[in-house]
């Protein structure tokens, strides 16, 4: 704790009362967190097991967790508990599933396929257009603690009335699956543990003491998890900062960090504002421009680094002129030394302006990484892969069978699964355990029985080998029975495509393998649940060293990088069209401070003086934004006008010899 500075060291020493630790960006919280299970630990004589500390990703978990095991010996980290949100409730989940009537096994629902249900559900309806709407408000609910019967009575028009009879539905539907989604993770163990005295004891007794990093972000269910956990004497410690909470979209809550002074009297408050990151003309800026926003509580970054570079601002003619200006800058700065590309990143609000962004860097051979894109887990053949594991795991996964009753072809068709979809509603049981009832041939015909059934035992063949063998033997004989390699090089358009997919498979299924001897307790449910959770919370789509970084604002935050271009500063854009006004543009006010102060060194405003949108050339106002930063921080770039004959020629000559590079290899 001697490297700690004062507040740092209040905040770790802090364990008599609730504390809220309010961290400003960069001001090194993940080290008080650390520093603090340490405390705990061996000063407060609490044993690692009994100690849970939450973020919101993996991979802020793993970095927290292998912070923390820098600190302590083998026999004291023993047990530690350092997991995201969605894992907590995960483990509830798996320990307490008898208590809320759910069977071992159960699937976790992803955004696929929640949407994939909803959309069957509205079906029935007549409607097939409104899942994606509805999933939103469904988990907006969630989110909220509020359930359908609640949802139903408090609606306000019929549309909304629609939408919570059609809430109740997808619940019912749910728990028929013996299934969850990820709202659930949070919901679920909350509404067990308010209602079953037993379980809250039990999980207090194991939970001593809890600690939460980007509080700001949590939800009304996060919290009320959290309070459940930490007693009435609030045994917590919560490290947030109100002016980096961007996430209201998604339900996210930053009213629960003043909930904290209602809900626990005796709350401290420890400021850190000391800022390790960036330099002191970039941390003025950003302070200047979140002062507009209402705070509870007050505070003012600073830094010991020195005033370093003026904010630059940079007005370009277009957003084809914008690129090449901040591709050339990137160049230039790249050949005199300060930085490698991946310590540049441009970044902007909304996805669909890194296009240009990517032309224009690969015109000029720069590498680059596009964060956001395609995830791995949603590519079809993985997508395939995992449905008939989850079936394999849990038949009573409908949305699974679906998927993959036909994959490769059976011949069973639509009318063949409408048969059987009626079964089960009249059984009211799963579509796998409707292939097994005597009464199938009485929906459907006898070739479509024959070939559901031959499915099912196909499926029930698998389970039993993967509890005889284990999970990775399973996987692979499932593959090779049902000869998915074959499947895909028909279905592929070329061999290229089919090459590559089956990489993917391949990737999958030793990915699998690694989960499995790093954890050699864990049975097929086991995996499946691990990589949902990973599905959900990790970029599976990570940077490569030497890549200048193009990204969201939002998927910005926590990061932080020595050359920061943020393009777009407009007017519409930054602030967002539909955030314009009151909490709206409170929060893209915030959005924006995340991105000036992810910059360490150097940080460049951009901004068109028109684009063409919708086919259309239109002007454009820079962002109300760059009126409240100080005259006095920032350097002007001046008009739209051509890179200086000095720098077009090293950029050139730069180009040039990547260029030769290139042939050369």
């Amino acid at each position: 704790m001697s490297e700690l500075n004062p507040r740092q060291r209040r905040a770790v020493a802090h364990v008599d009362s609730p504390l809220l630790v309010l961290a400003g960006a960069g001001s090194g919280k993940t080290r008080v967190i650390t520093e603090k299970i340490a405390h705990l630990i061996r000063t407060c004589n609490v044993d690692a097991r009994h100690i849970i500390a939450v973020t919101f990703t993996n991979k802020a978990a793993r970095e927290m967790r292998e912070r923390a095991t820098r600190l302590l010996d083998g026999k004291e980290q023993k047990g530690l508990w350092v997991s995201t949100f969605h894992t907590l409730g995960l483990r509830i989940l798996k320990q307490d599933y008898q208590r809320l009537g759910y069977r071992r096994g159960f699937s976790i629902f992803d955004a696929t396929d929640t949407q994939s249900l909803l959309r069957e559900l509205l079906k029935r309806d007549g409607d097939d257009d409104a899942a994606k709407s509805a999933q939103w408000t469904i988990s907006a609910w969630k989110s909220a603690l509020i359930p359908p019967d609640q949802a139903l009575a408090t609606a306000e028009d019929p549309l909304e009335a629609a939408a919570a009879r059609l809430y109740a539905r997808y619940e019912r539907s749910l728990r028929a699956y013996n299934g969850f989604d990820f709202d659930d993770l949070i919901g679920v163990p909350v509404r067990l543990l308010q209602t079953d005295e037993e379980a809250l004891a039990e999980w207090r007794e194991r939970v001593r003491y809890v600690l939460a990093d980007e509080y700001q972000d949590t939800n009304l269910a996060q919290y009320a998890l959290l309070k459940l956990l930490a007693g009435d004497a609030g045994r917590f410690t919560v490290v947030g900062d109100d002016d980096q909470s961007i996430y209201t979209w998604r339900g996210a809550n930053p009213e629960n960090l003043h909930q904290l002074k209602t809900d626990y009297p005796t709350l401290s408050v420890v400021k850190l504002e000391q800022n390790y990151r960036s330099t002191a003309n970039i941390l003025n800026a950003a302070n200047e421009l979140i002062g507009n926003n209402p705070h509870l509580f007050d505070k003012s970054l600073w830094s010991a680094h020195g005033p370093g570079d003026l904010v630059r601002v940079l007005r370009a003619r277009d957003e084809h002129d914008e690129v090449r200006r901040v591709v050339s800058d990137i160049m230039l700065k790249h050949l005199q030394g300060r930085g490698n590309y991946d310590e540049f990143a441009v970044l902007y609000r909304g996805n669909h302006q890194a296009r240009l962004f990517e032309q224009g860097l690969r015109d000029q051979n720069v590498p680059y990484h596009l964060s956001g894109g395609r995830s791995f887990f949603d590519r079809a053949e993985v997508r395939d892969v995992l449905a008939y594991l989850r079936l394999v795991a849990n038949p009573g996964d409908d949305t699974s069978l679906l998927r993959i009753v036909n994959v490769p072809r059976r011949e069973i068709g639509a009318q063949t699964l409408e048969g059987l979809n009626e079964l089960a509603h009249a059984r009211e049981c799963s579509l796998f355990d409707a292939i097994f009832d005597d009464a199938l041939e009485q929906h459907v015909n006898a070739r479509g029985a024959a070939a559901l059934r031959q499915f099912g035992r196909m499926i029930v063949e698998h389970g039993d080998d993967a509890e005889r063998r284990g999970s990775v033997e399973a996987i692979d004989s499932l593959l090779e029975s049902i000869d998915y390699k074959a499947w895909l090089s028909d279905t592929a358009k070329d061999d290229r495509a089919f090459e590559k997919r089956m990489e993917n498979v391949i990737a999958l299924t030793d990915w699998l393998a690694r989960i499995v001897a790093d954890h050699p307790d864990f049975d097929l449910a086991d995996v499946l649940t691990h990589i949902a959770l990973l599905d959900r919370l990790d970029d599976s789509n990570e940077a490569k060293s030497g890549q200048v970084r193009l990204m969201t604002l939002h998927a910005a935050k926590g990061l932080e990088f020595n050359n920061v271009y943020l393009v777009g500063f407009e007017e519409g854009s930054l602030p967002h069209h539909q955030n314009s006004e009151d909490e709206g543009l409170q929060e893209e006010r915030r959005l924006a401070y995340v991105g000036i102060t992810r910059a360490r060194r150097r940080l460049t405003l951009s901004f068109a003086a028109s684009r063409r949108r919708f086919g259309e050339t239109q002007e454009c106002d820079v962002s109300r934004f760059l009126s409240e930063l100080p005259d006095d921080l920032l350097e002007w770039d001046g008009e739209a006008r051509e890179v200086d004959e000095d720098s077009r020629q090293k950029t050139g000559a730069l180009a040039l010899a990547q260029l030769r590079d290139m042939l050369s290899g």
